[in-house]
């Protein structure tokens, strides 16, 4: 026997620093680890019984250049591929391309793929661990249990690998880690897992990718110009889990196959041109709404399968939709079985809690300057980007991960190399996200929340900036909606919050939120923001949403605001849809779909949300009165004009008009339509030659109480 006890008895224990060097075919010497296993025979040709070295343990010659194994207990005989007779599936440009941190689809190596291997189906897993004494991959085809499938450490990259025979797609699993000291650690689920258990459970799941056959490629040709920021952007923000319920079966969210239907259906009725949906990678708490995410590379199995994820986005596509995911690389949870001390050591976060903790939140601060950690996240961008076909990624949190100090008092924090407090290598790993995303997949569009004045946001990399599409215009929300929640007898104290914004709207490409977090965690929803009576609410945030659609930027509404929703956003419950069996709600709605048809059809409404050519002030002074009137323009189209009474009282006002003519009334946020009185113009008025706002042009139009109009020229 070339096996000797001593090391028998480290291959059962799990302890032997390179089981493949032992286990296998060596030297005409068959080594088998099978516990639980009586007797052991290798099978080929011919068929030799191998000799028990310890209990689990089976050595014999074998003269052969393959083999299978036969295994046999008191229970059961079963025949099996040695996983120990396979060679490595990754290569020597993967090692080095890992090592490196350069591996742009890392998802592709790492992970749980199934595979055929040397002729044999199974399942690959590979997965990084560099400070790891031993990696086992266990799950139910091996009972949970870490001594059979320890895995091959290949070279200095720190990635263990092993390929699984006989498993299929479906299987659980996770990973048993020793740590340097020879620690067992909690079982850690998949960095790199496709798939999940549905929560509270933990595991990871093996899945395929690329099941759903595309048919989007119409769509995906052109969405560089639907995405453009001259282009028309209104997104509707979704929370999959509470927009609908299906109460008849204990109040499950939809599938993403009834999402595909009922979801895209509505979303286009409202005239919405994107669906941004708040994370769908697998997270263990639905309370963090998927902000704190374990399986970055997974979508939710509380929806369906990744697959019929894939089905949602193509559904959305081929309705002329596009798709924007929340992703989260900003922090990450402190879940045992996640990413925490993931090897026995800070491995993706930094050991510093000054550096690697976030205390709002009590989540981990990933390690941005570690290159394995960077790349981990690039790929996960491409990822999303390329196997799912979305069409954007909105970045959570982009400020905590600009500044050292975000929410830190001092001596809170680590300050750079230079002492600054700027997150250098945050801020190089966003612009190589960036890069690699807007380079990998063309068309799409990236988006920051970041709610400082931090420089050139949405700037081109290679002109200094972030390299962001669109930055979420987070002054313009606050200041509007500390306006609109006053009584208007204040408002004309305060005429500024509305007029600041026009000052900086051009400093980048904005987009103008109402999003999930303005209406939770006591905020009230945004009619219950609005001051006054009933009506009054209702007419406040009509005016609003006219307001919000008319100023430069692109749109976007999470979802129930826009029927008026009383109560305040939560995860647990459906949207209150039976308030559209109110007039006055259902007004609202046809106002917002009204307002989503003319911000599309009118170039003037949206070519200019980028741009300080698309805007100009014609009242912007009138604080008395509590009135604004500005005009939007486009190259080659017909301006709009815009005005706004944000007072309860109605009046007759005169405006400038940039031409003579038939000007005509092209929405009026009083119309009965939209649960309003129906006072107006009568549907147009005729311009004057009469000097108004440096204006040749003007007219006198009637101002509905807490309303807003807008008026273009006839041929419009």
């Amino acid at each position: 026997m070339k096996l000797t006890p001593e090391q028998a008895r480290t291959l059962i224990e799990a302890q032997h620093p390179d089981p493949f060097s032992v286990l296998g075919l060596h030297g005409g010497e068959v080594v088998a680890l099978v516990p639980g296993a009586d007797r052991v025979w290798a099978l080929g040709d011919a068929e030799v019984e191998l000799t028990e070295v310890v209990p689990g343990i089976f050595a014999g010659e074998w003269g052969e250049p393959s083999y299978r194994l036969r295994a046999q207990n008191a229970q059961a005989t079963w025949d099996f591929d040695d996983p120990y007779a396979f060679a490595p599936v990754l290569g020597a440009m993967d090692e080095y391309l890992i090592g490196e941190g350069t591996h742009k689809r890392l998802w592709e190596k790492l992970g749980a793929h199934a595979i055929t291997h040397q002729g044999v189906a199974g399942v690959h897993f590979a997965v990084w661990a560099p400070n790891a004494r031993r990696v086992s991959v266990v799950g139910e085809f091996n009972f949970w249990d870490g001594r059979h499938h320890q895995m091959r450490r290949l070279g200095a990259t720190g990635v263990w690998e092993i390929f699984v025979p006989g498993i299929h797609e479906g299987a659980l699993y996770k990973y048993e880690l020793l740590d340097a000291s020879g620690k067992v650690l909690p079982l850690k689920a998949d960095p790199v897992g496709f798939g999940a258990e549905h929560p509270p459970a933990q595991a990871s799941v093996v899945r395929k990718l690329g099941l759903h056959r595309f048919g989007d490629g119409a769509w995906c040709g052109t969405r560089a110009q639907a995405q453009e920021r001259h282009a028309p952007i209104s997104i509707y923000e979704v929370h999959l889990g509470s927009w609908v319920r299906v109460w008849d079966e204990g109040g499950r969210p939809l599938s993403y196959h009834e999402l595909a239907e009922k979801l895209v259906d509505y979303v286009c009725d409202m005239g919405f041109t994107h669906i941004e949906l708040l994370p769908i990678t697998e997270h263990p708490f639905d309370g963090s709404w998927g902000y704190q995410p374990i399986g970055l590379y997974a979508p939710t199995i509380r929806h369906g399968r990744p697959e019929e994820f894939a089905e949602f986005v193509d559904a959305a596509h081929k309705r002329g939709l596009g798709v924007i995911l929340d992703w989260v690389p900003g922090h990450f949870p402190t879940d045992d079985h996640g990413l925490k001390e993931f090897d026995g050591t800070a491995l993706y976060e930094h050991a510093d809690p000054k550096e690697g903790f976030h205390q709002d939140w009590n989540t981990l601060i990933y390690n941005y300057g570690r290159r394995e950690v960077s790349n981990y996240l690039l790929a996960n961008a491409l990822f999303w980007l390329e196997e799912y076909h979305l069409d954007g990624l909105r970045v959570d949190a982009v400020a905590s991960m600009l500044y050292r100090d975000y929410s830190r008092a001092a001596g809170e924090w680590v300050p750079n190399k230079y002492g600054g407090r700027e997150n250098l290598e945050a801020i190089e790993f966003l612009k190589a996200m960036n890069a690699a995303s807007y380079g990998g997949a063309p068309g799409i569009m990236t988006v920051a929340e970041e709610s400082t004045a931090f420089p050139g946001v949405t700037m081109p990399v290679h002109e200094g900036g972030l390299g962001f599409g669109y930055k979420w215009n987070m002054g313009w929300m606050n200041d509007s909606l500390r306006y609109f929640a006053r009584d208007p007898i204040y408002r004309k104290h305060h005429h500024n919050e509305l007029t600041f914004a026009s000052s900086y709207a051009f400093s980048e490409n904005f987009i103008l939120p109402i999003s999930h977090d303005e209406v939770v965690h006591g905020k009230g929803s945004m009619l219950g923001k609005m001051p006054g009576d009933d009506p009054e609410k209702f007419a406040n945030l009509r005016a609003f949403y006219a307001f919000q659609w008319a100023h430069p930027g692109k749109k976007l509404l999470f979802m129930g605001q826009e029927f008026g929703q009383w109560s305040e956003w939560s995860h647990e419950r459906e949207l209150d849809w039976y308030l559209l069996n109110d007039p006055r709600h259902a007004g609202m709605r046809n106002l917002v779909r009204d307002l989503n048809r003319l911000y599309r059809e009118t170039p003037a409404l949206h070519w200019g949300d980028c741009d300080p050519g698309g805007f100009s002030w014609s009242a912007a002074d009138d604080a008395e009165a509590s009135v604004y009137v500005f005009e939007r323009h486009a190259p080659g189209s017909e301006p709009v004009v815009i005005a706004a009474n944000l007072t309860p009282v109605e009046r007759t006002y005169r405006i400038g008009l940039p031409q003579g003519g038939h000007w005509v009334e092209i929405l009026n946020t009083d119309s009965g339509h939209y649960g309003g009185e129906n006072r107006g113009n009568l549907g147009a008025v005729e311009a004057e030659t009469f000097t108004q706002s440096h204006r040749d042009y003007s007219a006198e139009v009637y101002l509905p109480p807490l309303s807003v109009v807008m008026f273009a020229p006839h041929s419009n």
